[in-house]
C-alpha cells in the first residue's frame, strides 16, 4: 500500500478509512472488518464518535496482525488539558482494546473566540501528547482542524512538532493556504470529508472528469488528494465502494485537471470554522 513518511520517519498508509457517524456495535464492527478485508490498513476514529469499542472489536476480529494496521483516535475539547488528556487517552485505549495508538490527535483547537489563554490551553494539551509520545504509547502525534494561526504558536513553543494536521479538505473546500503552511513545516495533511459530505457527486465538472478517466467521482477526489500529498479518509460501508476508494491510488489526474479542480467554486463546506465552533 502507498504510504507517506511523517516527520519522525514513521510510514503512514496514504488512504484511511473514516468511521464518523457509523454507529457503535455491529454496524461499525462489520464496517471495520469489511474495510480491512478490502485492503484498508488505516482506521480513523475519535472519542467523540462514540464507536471506539466497536472499532476495536472490528480490528480484533479482522484477523490482521495489529502491527500491520494504523489506528488513529482523537481527544475531544472537553477532555483536553494535561491531566485530562492523559486520562482520556487511557480511556480510548481501553475502549479500543489496544496496547498503543499509532496516531493521537487534538480534535479541535482551543481558540481566541472562547479563551483568552487559548495558546496556553493548546500547549498544555500538547505537553500531554509529548509525554505519551516519549513513553512510546503513540507512534505519532498531531492535531485536527488547526489552521496556520493555531499551529504557529504551538510550533513556536513545543518540543515535538506536530506530525499530522487533519483538516476538512475536498475539491469544493481546499484550504490551500493552510495546506501549504503544513507542508512547508513538515506536517502531513489528512483530509476529512474528502467527498464534501456527498456534494462532490453533484459537481458536473467532477462528473465529467470521472467520465474522462473511466473512474468514479469518489476516485477522482481520492486521487486529487493523493497527488497533493494529502491523506484522504473516505467513508463507505459498501465493499464495492471501499475497493473503489483504494483503487484510486492506481491512476493519476493530469496536471491540467488538478489545476481545474483547484479553481472550482467553493461547495460542500461543513460550515464548521475552527475559530467559530463552540464545542
Amino acid at each position: 500500500m502507498l504510504t507517506f513518511k511523517l516527520n519522525n520517519g514513521v510510514e503512514m498508509p496514504a488512504i484511511g478509512f473514516g468511521t464518523w457517524a457509523i454507529a457503535d456495535g455491529s454496524d461499525v464492527v462489520e464496517a471495520v472488518k469489511t474495510a480491512i478485508e478490502c485492503g484498508f490498513r488505516h482506521i480513523d476514529t475519535a472519542s467523540f464518535y462514540k464507536n471506539e469499542e466497536g472499532v476495536g472489536r472490528g480490528i480484533a476480529e479482522s484477523g490482521v496482525n495489529r502491527g500491520n494496521l494504523w489506528v488513529t483516535t482523537k481527544v475531544w475539547p472537553t477532555e483536553t488539558g494535561y491531566d485530562n488528556t492523559l486520562r482520556a487517552f487511557d480511556a480510548s485505549l481501553r475502549r479500543l482494546g489496544l496496547d498503543y495508538i499509532d496516531l493521537y490527535l487534538i480534535h479541535w483547537p482551543a481558540t481566541a473566540s472562547q479563551y483568552s489563554d487559548w495558546r496556553e490551553r493548546n500547549l498544555d494539551t500538547w505537553r500531554a501528547f509529548e509525554r505519551l509520545y516519549a513513553d512510546g504509547r503513540v507512534r505519532a502525534i498531531g492535531v485536527s482542524n488547526f489552521l496556520a494561526s493555531h499551529l504557529q504558536p504551538l510550533i513556536d513553543s513545543c518540543k515535538v512538532r506536530p506530525m499530522v494536521d487533519q483538516l476538512e479538505i475536498h475539491p469544493g473546500y481546499r484550504q490551500a493556504a493552510d495546506v501549504a503552511f503544513c507542508q512547508a513545516n513538515g506536517i502531513q495533511v489528512e483530509a476529512w470529508s474528502p467527498f464534501g459530505r456527498g456534494s462532490a457527486f453533484k459537481s458536473e465538472e467532477l462528473r465529467q472528469l470521472a467520465a474522462k478517466y473511466g473512474r468514479t467521482v469518489a476516485q477522482v477526489c481520492v486521487a486529487w488528494c493523493l497527488q497533493k500529498q494529502i491523506v484522504p479518509l473516505p467513508k463507505s460501508v459498501t465493499p464495492e465502494r471501499m475497493k473503489e476508494n483504494l483503487d484510486a491510488a492506481d491512476f493519476k489526474l493530469s496536471e491540467g485537471d488538478i489545476a481545474m479542480i483547484d479553481q472550482l467554486a467553493n461547495f460542500g463546506w461543513s460550515g464548521q470554522h475552527p475559530d467559530e465552533v463552540k464545542f
